[in-house]
């Protein structure tokens, strides 16, 4: 993400910063991919959407950093490549810089480790480059209005991989009968891609109560991160 040309395709800062007031109906997205034809065509077909508007493109962090200082998108979208090499050093910049700005990750990789990276580093959202263009636009709708998303082909690869690990090595993960009736709040609301800051919200609990609930539940059940929390609520019925 850092190395290569430093290219940034924006609107003028005039335009930008209109743009940045436009209707509720548009969500403005700045994209983070290296320049060329597939980075024109994700624009291109983002913005086919009708309600979708990209106002900036960059190449690497760095560019983003300057896109972000003149526009104000909604959504970041960042390219993850083949491996993890600076995608979440990116991701974790931008949402200590701009916390407001949801990030969305596109990418081929569907495992758990890179979705468990992603969610970890700041990540609002996972799509696979291998959806369709109505779940590209689900998911940008989706972290826009303040919630999570992850693809369901990569949920549905991460549930057959906890069943298989469940069915290897019985007792690891209990059954949800121990939760209490807010733990089973939290692990549904988990399963749904809100976060920990929504959820308080929606349970009228502070932040750490959720925290606290949240830890509480996953070591009753015997699961350590949040990509087997939420396969584990699909496999038990939460979703």
């Amino acid at each position: 993400m850092e190395g290569g040309s430093s290219t940034t395709t924006a609107l003028p800062a005039a335009a930008a910063a209109e743009g940045a007031h436009a209707g509720p109906t548009k969500t403005l997205v700045l994209l983070i991919d290296e320049p060329g034809i597939m980075r024109d065509g994700l624009c291109g077909l983002l913005e086919s959407d009708g309600t979708i508007e990209v106002v900036a493109a960059s190449a690497n962090r760095r560019d983003a950093i300057e896109a972000l200082d003149i526009v104000q998108p909604h959504v970041a979208i960042i390219d993850f490549s083949t491996d993890l090499k600076g995608g979440p050093e990116t991701i974790a910049h931008l949402k200590r810089r701009w916390p407001a700005v949801r990030i969305l990750v596109l990418t081929v990789r569907r495992d758990e480790q890179f979705i468990e990276t992603a969610l970890r580093a700041g990540a609002d959202g996972y799509v696979l480059k291998s959806d369709s263009r109505a779940e590209l636009f689900n998911a940008v709708h989706r972290i826009a209005s303040g919630k999570g998303y992850i693809s369901p082909s990569a949920l549905d690869r991460m549930v057959t991989a906890y069943a298989q690990t469940s069915d290897r090595l019985p007792g690891r993960a209990r059954p949800p009968g121990a939760l209490t009736h807010r733990e089973q709040e939290v692990i549904a609301l988990i399963a749904k891609g809100y976060r920990t800051r929504e959820m308080a919200q929606l349970m009228s609990l502070s932040h750490k109560t959720v925290e606290k609930h949240r830890t509480n539940l996953m070591r009753k059940l015997g699961l350590r991160s949040a990509a087997a929390v939420a396969a584990y609520a699909i496999t038990h019925g939460f979703a």
